[in-house]
């Protein structure tokens, strides 16, 4: 699939994408601290960049880079300093996010500093130009010098959570200059996880040491890190300070001479290797492409250049979202999380939706967490099925098929883990998905219980909000059917992902029933879905709403497995009485049910309208709107739990029942402006900052609010008020693209592709009632 989208995406090389550069953001003052900082990225790279005291400073995220606690730990920080200092001088000092060549440009002074990140190959260059010669000092700046102990509460950076071992620590980084690349001045930098990992501590406990040599292990021996590649800049020694309350040790570079031109990059490699030497050799093997003779190719480095700001002027016609006056600035917050997500396109693990690749010191969200720049609540290498779910759904309609792949690969390569979870514990087939997921397909080992009865069973977490829990998988099943859909991408090596994980509940509720009872399936020949859980927050339910939606509509869309769409059971409805406030009168509405009965209310999500979004059974221009607009208005835990803060989707909702001055409310609270200087920094709500499926779910609202579709209707801005003046780009299934301007009430410049699918608009503006 990556590779028929580069070549789409390569095909608009020299299409100019000029609408982007509205939402560019130029800050004309320097930054306070990391708070304070701007994304840069591409690829699978991720720079916070900010300056602070006259200093160019950023740090360096990557995919994947996890050690032994299963910490997704930074490459390191970054410092750049002139003299004499440009930057000093506030008066004319201006840093830039230029959006539509994806790089951040910063200048004062007659010196200017970009600094970018090739999509194609993992590596950052940074190029500094002065009006008059300037000497440049580059630090490498690095708090795992040393091994630190994990204190109270660090655990939740990791696997561990509220329960690290005894002892735990994070280990110490390999710091070594000059080692690989004697022709060049360089500093090697790396972290090795050993052989013995979280990894083996879950297994143990969980009770699958009988099939651990089955097991795929993503951690053991994993190595990542990078090289820092200078010229003309000399080594000046090491020196040691505090940063946000953590101390680091700084490897120093002086250039040579005053020079008008530096430049330098940072190459970084990850790959699980039975050899440290094995790594080096990968790492030198990306060097050598870009410093073939020992020097950097400045034709090769420009056309790296050439090809990345190709690739970025692309990703903003795929799709776009453009408005004025009330809207402008949730649609400029709509295109800045997008360009988030665009610099981990191609990564080997998808956006983590608890800050991405653009986390900062945790002292300025919570003085009470001041940790080291590694920390981010709710670990690094787990995976929150709810909350991932939101940060993919919105690259359908933004057409952004190809950074998908990370989502579902991740959980692709996790099948035969869970498929062996099932067979140990329940002796059955399909693959169980728990929902705090680890990237090696089993439960989180805190939230699984390090202290639980012995006799409780060994497939379930001993945990009062995850226990049962196992039907998100089925979202990540139907966005890879939708791809299908949307782009007709080809699924075939994802077809057993989506095949096991249906299993998983047919085998698994009938083999329940038949041992409390004679019969697998109820009186009217459907799956008992007992036990089960309704998201986090309606426990020990039978036949919940969310999950019977879930499993009708991937059966629907998936088109096999006839036989099992079957036996599923309706969507349970019930009544609720409600006071008519003009007539002084109650009346009696019906509504979705969370379940047909549950034992407890856990948390504060509204399964009971997960029908409407992801599973689109009731909606505008769908049968029954009265009955999900019902649910949304009066069913009174819909109600109370109601709020645009961090993966809450009532927007969404509101979206998609057409309830457009609900709609925009919600997108107006969602989508404004973060805490943070950078507008898109939101959170921490209810994870970490920056909060992507706060942003996710921002994304998914004003899409809905654009375009829905039902069969092969394509409805139009069935819940945007019509007094936003808007342009957009969206995709819609059947390979489409749709581009529209409402312009005072009215629709204008209304183009579709194919042409053919035009006769399939249906304009709403104005028209909620389905």
């Amino acid at each position: 699939m990556k590779g028929i989208y580069l070549t789409i995406i390569m095909a608009f090389v020299g299409v100019s994408a000029l609408w982007s550069q509205h939402a560019n953001v130029v800050w004309n003052s320097p930054s306070r601290n990391s708070s304070e900082s701007m994304p840069c990225g591409g690829g699978d790279i991720g720079m916070n960049v900010w300056v602070e005291n006259g200093d160019v400073l950023f740090y360096v995220s990557r995919s994947g880079t996890f050690d032994e606690n299963n910490c997704q730990l930074k490459q390191g920080r970054f410092r750049i300093r002139m003299s004499p200092n440009p930057f000093k001088d506030a008066d004319n000092f201006r840093q830039e996010l230029k959006l539509n060549d994806g790089f951040v440009e910063i200048a004062a002074g007659g010196t200017q500093v970009q600094i970018w990140a090739d999509v194609f190959h993992p590596v950052i260059h940074v190029e500094i130009a002065n009006a008059q010669p300037l000497q440049a000092e580059v630090f490498y700046e690095n708090w795992r010098y040393r091994e630190r102990a994990i204190r109270k509460g660090e655990g939740q950076q990791c696997s561990y959570k509220w329960a690290p071992p005894k002892g735990a620590v994070m280990a110490a980084d390999s710091i070594i200059l000059n080692s690989q690349f004697p022709t060049l001045n360089s500093l090697s930098f790396y972290h090795r996880n050993p052989e013995a990992t979280v990894f083996d501590v879950a297994v143990a406990q969980q009770g699958m040491e009988e099939v651990k040599p089955q097991l795929m292990n993503p951690l053991k021996n994993l190595t990542f890190g990078g090289c820092l590649l200078l010229e003309d800049l000399e080594y000046a020694g090491t020196a040691e300070g505090v940063y946000a309350g953590t101390d680091y040790r700084a490897w120093k570079f002086r250039s040579t001479k005053p020079v008008r031109k530096q430049q330098f990059s940072i190459i970084l490699h990850t790959a699980q290797t039975e050899t440290t030497e094995q790594w080096k050799q990968g790492l030198q093997a990306t060097l050598k492409r870009i410093a073939p003779h020992g020097k950097l190719s400045s034709k090769i480095v420009s056309n790296d250049k050439k090809q990345t700001r190709s690739w970025w002027n692309a990703f903003w016609q795929r799709s776009f979202i453009e408005a004025e006056g009330e809207a402008q600035e949730i649609a400029r917050n709509y295109t800045l999380f997008r360009y988030m997500l665009g610099c981990n396109a191609y990564g080997s693990v998808p956006t983590k939706f608890n800050g991405g690749l653009f986390t900062f010191d945790p002292c300025h969200i919570d003085e009470k967490q001041s940790f080291t720049p590694d920390y981010r609540k709710w670990g690094g290498g787990t995976m929150t099925a709810q909350n991932q779910r939101l940060v993919y759904w919105p690259m359908l309609k933004s057409g952004d098929f190809d950074m998908m792949l990370s989502q579902f690969d991740f959980y692709n390569r996790m099948l035969k883990n869970a498929e062996l979870r099932s067979r140990v514990y329940w002796q059955h087939g399909g693959a169980c998905f728990c929902e705090q997921i680890e990237n090696f397909g089993l439960p989180n080992p805190a939230e699984y219980g390090f202290k639980r009865p012995a006799w409780f069973d060994k497939g379930l977490e001993y945990n009062a909000w995850l226990e049962y829990e196992w039907d998100t998988v089925l979202e990540f099943c139907q966005m890879i059917l939708e791809t299908k859909n949307y782009a007709d991408a080809d699924i075939t090596g994802y077809l057993p992902l989506i095949e096991s994980s249906l299993s998983f509940f047919d085998e698994h509720y009938r083999s329940l029933a038949s041992r409390r009872g004679r019969n697998a399936l109820d009186g009217d020949g459907n799956l008992i879905l007992f036990p089960g859980s309704a998201c986090e927050t309606y426990k020990m339910t039978n036949n919940a709403s969310s999950t019977i939606a879930a499993l009708r509509t991937v059966l629907e869309t998936y088109g096999k497995k006839n036989e099992m769409l079957e036996t599923i059971p309706p969507v349970p409805l019930r009544y609720i009485e409600v006071k008519d406030s003009l007539k002084g009168v109650s009346v009696v509405k019906q509504t979705i049910s969370p379940a047909k009965s549950w034992e407890r209310i856990n948390n504060v999500e509204t399964p009971q309208l997960y029908p409407v979004f992801p599973w689109r059974i009731y909606g505008v221009g769908k049968e029954n709107l009265e009955l999900a607009r019902n649910t949304y208005l009066y069913d009174p835990e819909a109600v109370k739990f109601r709020s645009h803060i961090g993966w809450k989707q009532d927007n969404i909702w509101a979206a998609c029942l057409g309830l457009t001055e609900e709609a925009g409310r919600l997108a107006l609270a969602k989508l404004s402006d973060g805490p943070h200087r950078f507008p898109a920094f939101w959170g921490p709500g209810y994870d970490w900052t920056p909060d992507h499926n706060w942003g996710g779910s921002g994304m998914i609202g004003l899409q809905e609010m654009l375009l829905q579709t039902d069969g092969e209707r394509i409805l139009l801005f069935p819940a945007w008020p019509e007094e936003w003046d808007v342009h957009f780009k969206l995709h819609a299934p059947g390979d489409t693209t749709v581009e529209a301007t409402l312009k005072d009430g009215k629709v204008t410049d209304l183009k579709v592709l194919p042409e053919s699918r035009k006769e399939d608009i249906v304009v709403m503006i104005g028209n909620t009632n389905g």
